[in-house]
């Protein structure tokens, strides 16, 4: 059975998936906003620990499978030979295996090729999730996300062209109050480049990351929601599904571009106009925080 060395994570969509844990923490564990994994050394795991733990799925459990997560935080810069013998694993023991996906950072893309992510591709690693945080290079720069938003596009649509679905996530509030706006804008801009598949939205919250959440000028409730407005407003991609359902969020937006953008900005705008009914709710920092990890 897998073996997990803890904190371990996933995307929401993925609460249906059997987790195999083939790296432990980032490879590119710098940035100033994530606490994911900051307590973790980065490693590869031993290619046979994993085929083990993969064989020792019990039988009458197999056909049940049908989703595979791969963990931790960019398992997509597992060695390519060695990949390609996980998911062929994978395909072996689960036959009613419909997809495998991990996350992906911007580094781990840059250890594949285009003809690797395609032949990742065809062994049924069909979705990476890829944090953009922001489009905007002051704000990246700002973060030590390490990459140029204008590098993530090209590695992002690197991975697109391979038929791989992507799911990209942004933080609303990152970049404080004073590039709140060209944060939303920049990185609207982004997605109608890129068009990812899926577009979600956390909002920044603390989690290990205190001296870079202490330098924050923090946007308050009504100025995270101008800025997911204006995000709203300046997105044109041809097709995406925007979610904001993280736990971090206190506005859950849900819908389709182009088809349901129009109605995302109505949301977004009923939703100040409710909240500025309680006195000083718009103008107070929202406070969530996650103490264990």
């Amino acid at each position: 059975m897998p073996h997990y060395i803890e904190p371990l994570f996933r995307p929401p969509s993925e609460a249906r998936s059997l987790i195999f844990q083939i790296t432990i923490g980032c490879s590119q564990n710098q940035c100033r906003f994530c606490g994911m994994y900051k307590g973790k050394k980065f490693r590869i795991r031993q290619l046979s620990e994993i085929l083990k733990e993969i064989n020792e799925i019990p039988e009458s459990y197999r056909s049940r499978i049908d989703r595979v997560f791969l963990a931790d935080g960019d398992a997509i810069v597992y060695p390519f030979e060695d990949l390609c013998t996980i998911l062929d694993a994978l395909s072996s023991a689960f036959p009613g295996l419909t997809r495998v996906s991990s996350y992906a950072s911007p580094k781990s893309l840059t250890t594949k090729s285009p003809e690797q992510l395609v032949q990742l591709r065809s062994k049924q690693l069909k979705i990476l999730y890829f944090g953009l945080e922001s489009g905007d290079n002051e704000t990246l720069q700002n973060v030590d996300k390490g990459f140029t938003a204008e590098r993530m596009a090209e590695l992002a649509c690197m991975a697109r062209a391979s038929g791989m679905k992507l799911s990209v996530t942004a933080i609303l509030g990152l970049a404080g109050r004073e590039r709140s706006l060209k944060h939303a804008q920049a990185t609207a801009a982004w997605v109608n480049r890129v068009n990812p598949e899926y577009f979600s939205l956390l909002t920044m919250f603390l989690r290990h990351n205190d001296d870079f959440f202490r330098s924050l000028q923090h946007c308050t409730r009504r100025e995270l929601m101008l800025e997911a407005r204006e995000m709203l407003h300046h997105l044109h991609p041809a097709k995406t599904i925007l979610r904001s359902n993280h736990v971090s969020n206190f506005l859950n937006l849900a819908g389709s571009y182009p088809k349901d953008r129009e109605r995302l900005i109505s949301d977004v705008d009923s939703a100040l106009a409710h909240a500025s009914k309680r006195p000083g709710f718009l103008d107070e920092v929202p406070l969530y925080e996650e103490e264990y990890y």
